[in-house]
């Protein structure tokens, strides 16, 4: 399970940049536009990993073997997915507030550089959980110096 789960990293990462940014651009152009609807085209794409996941569980079950397993990773890799990517960076769902944690801070850097390209070419960034070390240098550099606005040690 998680195997399946950091190897569904570097799949979403050949998806994205190869897949949705190439031929099945016209899907995924929906999560690139602004809308003010719930749901885009691009969603579709949840569809397709839980109908895979979905299989691996039927045909992984009766005995358990390791299809079930990798279905449960690919699942535990869509949840997380859906928590990082769509509830924390996009704010789907208002329930976390801004974080002060290097990790997340630089990934959500990450995420808004490869949305500063509205188009199908040019972006960066393509992963969902690994981030690029400059992306943890700069998040890094950006939470002290707030850190010591707060205490009142810095003036702008």
């Amino acid at each position: 399970m998680l195997i399946t789960f950091v190897a569904m990293e570097a799949v979403a990462w050949f998806m994205h940049k190869y897949v949705l940014h190439g031929f099945l651009w016209f899907l995924h152009k929906s999560h690139h536009s602004h809308h003010k609807h719930a749901f885009e085209l691009n969603d579709l794409f949840f569809a397709y990993y839980g109908t895979l996941a979905m299989l691996f569980f039927i045909f992984g079950s009766d005995p358990i073997d390791y299809r079930f397993w990798i279905g449960a990773g690919i699942t535990l890799y869509g949840v997380a997915y859906f928590v990082i990517h769509d509830v924390f960076i996009h704010r789907r769902l208002k329930i976390f507030g801004k974080s002060s944690n290097v990790y997340l801070k630089a990934l959500n850097m990450a995420h808004k550089v490869h949305h500063k390209t509205q188009g199908k070419y040019g972006s960066e960034s393509f992963g969902m959980l690994w981030v690029a070390p400059q992306y943890y240098i700069t998040a890094n550099k950006i939470l002290k110096k707030q850190e010591k606005r707060k205490r009142g040690t810095v003036y702008d």
